[in-house]
């Protein structure tokens, strides 16, 4: 999963530059890579499986693993945060296989306290709170 996201994602880098090399190529100058516009890494990452999520869904993620929980995103919201949209690729890239999704939740979210992973009923709940927060429409 990893390897085709990060392909998606070096593709549409590698694109942009390219289209967007030819104006003055006599000088070569470095430069830094273009930036994509929102809609451009909207698409980017709705083809990588991945949701383009806000501050504000994040941190309803959290708290929402905080109720669970508190234990499961142990302090570290951002950590949290980047594996619930690990688990929303789950969700979009198996859609129909829910025992899937619960078995990749319980071995993401670990903590100091739980470095084997999660029980799966505790992973449910967490895959619905990711499905609920950040990944609505997959």
């Amino acid at each position: 999963m990893r390897t085709r996201t990060t392909a998606a994602l070096i593709a549409a880098t590698l694109l942009l530059t390219l289209t967007a090399c030819g104006e003055d190529d006599t000088a070569a100058k470095p430069s830094a890579p273009p930036s994509l516009t929102a809609e451009e890494r909207a698409s980017v990452l709705a083809a990588a499986g991945l949701p383009d999520t806000t501050p504000e869904q994040e941190s309803a993620f959290v708290a929402a693993l905080d109720k669970i929980d508190k234990d499961i995103a142990h302090g570290k919201a951002d950590k949290a945060a980047s594996r619930g949209r690990s688990q929303c690729q789950t969700i979009h890239d198996w859609p129909k296989d829910e025992a899937k999704q619960i078995d990749l939740a319980t071995r993401r979210f670990t903590s100091p306290t739980h470095p084997e992973g999660r029980t799966p009923a505790v992973a449910k709940k967490i895959n619905q709170a990711a499905h609920h927060h950040l990944c609505p429409n997959f």
